[in-house]
């Protein structure tokens, strides 16, 4: 299966790929989407552009987004929120089913620790994915959003079956 897992960012949007076999991960790609453009229509416009061609180069099976939190300015978590509509909309778009984590959850499968630091994700993921090459932290993140959802969808997996098993 291939996960794209998505860190929602006004200017940065990280986004990272996995390919997943059984518990096997294997980094197919990663990136940041930068938006531009003078006014907030034409930046999540060029989010959604370049977002869009993600999809369509990697073709990925199974979407994660990081939840937002909500902090003290309101302007920022409301435009931070019209970001993160992009990154639901665009796998949505493909027909995938967007499942969504909490950053706390997100580093506590990867690194173990539910309030880890940038750097302790990084080193993390850097381990779980030997030689791979971060094109920055908002990728890092979302690399970690989709080896995240990867351990959950194998976790789910693994229950499946032996609830079916149970039953025969």
């Amino acid at each position: 299966m291939r996960v794209i897992g998505i860190d929602p960012g006004l200017r940065h949007m990280g986004w990272g790929i996995v390919d997943t076999s059984g518990p096997k991960l294997r980094h197919v790609a990663n990136g940041v989407c930068t938006s531009t453009g003078q006014d907030l229509a034409s930046r999540l416009l060029s989010l959604h552009t370049q977002l869009l061609r993600v999809f369509q180069d990697f073709q990925p099976q199974s979407a994660a987004v990081e939840q937002t939190f909500v902090n003290s300015n309101g302007a920022a978590t409301l435009k931070l929120g019209q970001a993160r509509a992009i990154a639901l909309l665009v796998p949505a778009q493909q027909g995938l089913k967007v499942a969504e984590y909490a950053p706390n959850t997100v580093k506590k499968v990867v690194v173990g620790v539910g309030h880890a630091q940038k750097e302790q994700v990084q080193h993390m993921v850097k381990l779980q994915l030997a030689g791979v090459i971060i094109s920055g932290a908002d990728a890092a993140d979302a690399l970690a959003i989709a080896l995240c959802h990867a351990h959950h969808a194998e976790f789910q997996d693994r229950l499946e079956r032996a609830v079916a098993k149970a039953g025969e």
